[in-house]
């Protein structure tokens, strides 16, 4: 018979023995799909056209290039799908990158999702789902000013304790947001055109840029409206909790992505249709002055309460997805063991949802929209391009799986595309595009120093 003392020392043992506890497949078509149309539907398509207007003033080639960005999007959906079908695990670009060419590009992806990718877009949505609910109350100090973003740290903070319950019912209620805001927004195209408020006549009348934009114009809008778009890739994040991932990984891309272009297009043509271009420029509440203008002021403030409430499903998904990152950087090493945790109990990354929230409220704290915008675009441009010519590796490696129509055109058309696109970015804002180069390599001396430390344990 063994003591207190051995009971506990074989306790211990059998502890370590066990596997540690996995993550869970528990997503279907459905709410894949969900979390790919509410990550893409957040703040840049209701903070981002009066922006472009100011830069572009052509209608018409502002929603010219919305579609384009929507092709885009597409044609990186498809090479993804056969990634993420080939990979179905958690991590996406880091995965992809790290597996097909090298760690430390894997590493550096994940780095800039860690800086850049979640936590900014999470705080810059949190910054304008505040925004738009506080102009709904007038009474309320609103502009960029402690109130805002006191409620913007509070929902940020809500949705944080609803994911770390775990993706059961974090699913539940992104299902639910996703489907009220596909809602809103269906119910803002329609009451706003039976308003007749609106002039067809805006799509052919300029703003205060006279004349047909610069290439170098047009390739900052394009980023700018990619960056609407980011999160057409959001499946890719969740491989390891998606069920039968080489069939439904893929469709959820294409089905999610291809709604967002649709419901981004109608929703451009209202705001033109409501908003002569010359008031458009450079207002970033874009919704509430289109609302305003259809509907008059009192029924505004509504509106701007519904906007606002149709980013939260974008905030809440912007919670689940980037965590899957870091937990996947983590287990294999190259991140802080911590963040590698599984919570037994919920089956989530709790500590990964926690870490990525406090960066949010700091950013939230420090900056707002604009000053992260181009910031943001440029560093989430690089390495999709890099992942998409993953596929012609993948394809080399014989690896069986979903293979993607239209290749190999598809994948050379986004990469050159894309690639075009930050040469002509950087060329318009090169302080912004620099300081972005200089946070990807800011990851380098982190990853050598996660990798000695992975090889030396």
């Amino acid at each position: 018979m063994g003591g207190p003392g051995m009971g506990a020392t074989a306790m211990i043992a059998a502890e370590r023995a066990s596997p540690p506890p996995q993550l869970v497949r528990e997503l279907g078509l459905f709410s894949a799909t969900n979390l790919v149309v509410a990550n893409m539907v957040g703040a840049g398509i209701f903070t981002t056209s009066g922006l472009l207007m100011g830069e572009l003033g052509s209608p018409l080639v502002m929603l010219a290039l919305w579609v384009a960005g929507g092709l885009l999007a597409l044609a990186g959906a498809l090479c993804y799908g056969e990634l993420g079908a080939a990979m179905p695990d958690a991590g996406g670009e880091y995965l992809y990158l790290g597996r097909l060419f090298h760690p430390a590009l894997g590493f550096l992806s994940g780095w800039i999702s860690f800086l850049v990718g979640f936590s900014a877009p999470l705080a810059a949505s949190a910054l304008a789902c505040s925004h738009y609910l506080l102009s709904a109350l007038p009474s309320v100090p609103a502009g960029v000013g402690w109130w805002q973003k006191l409620l913007a740290i509070v929902v940020v903070a809500a949705f944080t304790g609803a994911h770390v319950r775990g993706i059961h019912v974090g699913a539940r209620v992104q299902n639910t947001l996703t489907a009220g805001k596909v809602v809103l927004i269906l119910a803002l195209i329609v009451a706003g055109v039976a308003s007749g408020r609106g002039d067809v006549d805006h799509l052919f009348t300029g703003g205060a840029v006279a004349g047909v934009p610069g290439w170098k114009t047009m390739g900052l809008a394009l980023m700018w409206i990619m960056f609407a778009y980011s999160g057409w890739n959001s499946a890719g994040y969740v491989g390891s909790e998606i069920r039968d991932p080489q069939r439904n990984l893929p469709r959820s891309l294409l089905l999610g992505t291809g709604l967002v272009m649709l419901l981004y297009l109608a929703l451009n043509l209202l705001f033109v249709y409501a908003i002569p271009a010359r008031d458009m420029g450079g207002v970033v509440a874009i919704g509430s002055l289109a609302a305003e203008r259809l509907f008059g002021d009192a029924v505004r403030a509504l509106f701007s309460a519904l906007i606002g409430f149709a980013l939260l499903s974008s905030i809440s998904a912007l919670v689940i997805l980037g965590p899957r990152v870091y937990y996947a950087m983590a287990r294999d090493g190259y991140f802080f063991r911590a963040v590698a945790d599984v919570s037994p109990a919920t089956r989530v990354p709790a500590k990964s949802i926690l870490l990525q929230s406090l960066i949010a409220a700091v950013l939230i704290m420090s900056g707002t929209f604009e000053q992260i915008l181009t910031y943001m675009g440029f560093c989430l441009g690089i390495f999709p391009i890099l992942a998409v010519l993953g596929v012609f590796r993948l394809r080399r490696s014989g690896t069986p799986g979903y293979r993607m129509p239209g290749f190999p055109i598809v994948p050379v058309v986004f990469a050159g595309v894309s690639a075009l696109v930050l040469i002509l970015a950087f060329q318009e804002r090169p302080v912004e595009s620099s300081i972005a180069l200089l946070t990807v390599v800011t990851g380098v001396p982190f990853y050598l120093i996660f990798r000695a430390r992975a090889e030396a344990s």
